[in-house]
């Protein structure tokens, strides 16, 4: 009964701390702000992760595993790239419509130079993640060329993010939807 519970608080926290990281990044992640959203004291955070560092790397590692997961999902459902990459950018989507979020992972990046080594691994490994499935299905649905696909792949990734971010800095989802129409038209996206 105690690992149930034990493992019932790891996933409450693992949760807040991912919807404090979307709002406030690495630097949001305060463990009494956390404690009180979850309902337990701080020092019962270090039971679970022994500093910081461990929780952020936690967090960044359930969000590219479960982006990395949601990705193949939606190729496996549909077999076909072309609607895989025209729906790509409904990922991204999905942060800012839930409390004009952005991607955790592209919240961390942005903050560099303050995160410990651990945290940045798993932060390139979602822009790697997310790269090379672009790369893949880019290929797959005959866009570009397989030496051209990894380029492109980072230039998708790199202009959705962006898409992203502008749209957050104005809390306007449409500004977001304009932004992928542009780059469907400038054919950077499948139209």
């Amino acid at each position: 009964m105690r690992n149930d519970a034990s493992s019932n608080s790891r996933e409450k926290i693992l949760v807040a701390a991912t919807r404090l990281a979307q709002t406030h990044g690495y630097g949001g992640l305060n463990y009494r702000d956390l404690a009180d959203e979850v309902g337990i004291k701080a020092a019962s955070i270090y039971h679970h992760f022994e500093s910081k560092a461990d929780l952020g790397a936690a967090v960044a590692r359930r969000y590219w595993e479960d982006s990395a997961a949601a990705l193949d999902d939606m190729l496996a459902r549909s077999h076909d790239p072309l609607y895989c990459l025209r729906h790509y950018p409904d990922t991204f989507r999905k942060a800012l419509e839930t409390g004009n979020r952005i991607c955790l992972c592209s919240f961390m990046a942005a903050e560099t130079d303050d995160l410990p080594e651990v945290v940045m691994k798993e932060v390139r490994t979602f822009a790697d993640v997310n790269v090379a499935w672009l790369s893949k299905v880019l290929s797959a649905a005959a866009v570009v060329g397989s030496r051209e696909s990894k380029h492109r792949a980072r230039a998708i990734f790199a202009a959705i993010a962006g898409a992203q971010l502008i749209a957050r800095s104005r809390s306007d989802l449409s500004l977001y939807d304009a932004l992928i129409e542009n780059y469907r038209k400038a054919g950077l996206l499948p139209a």
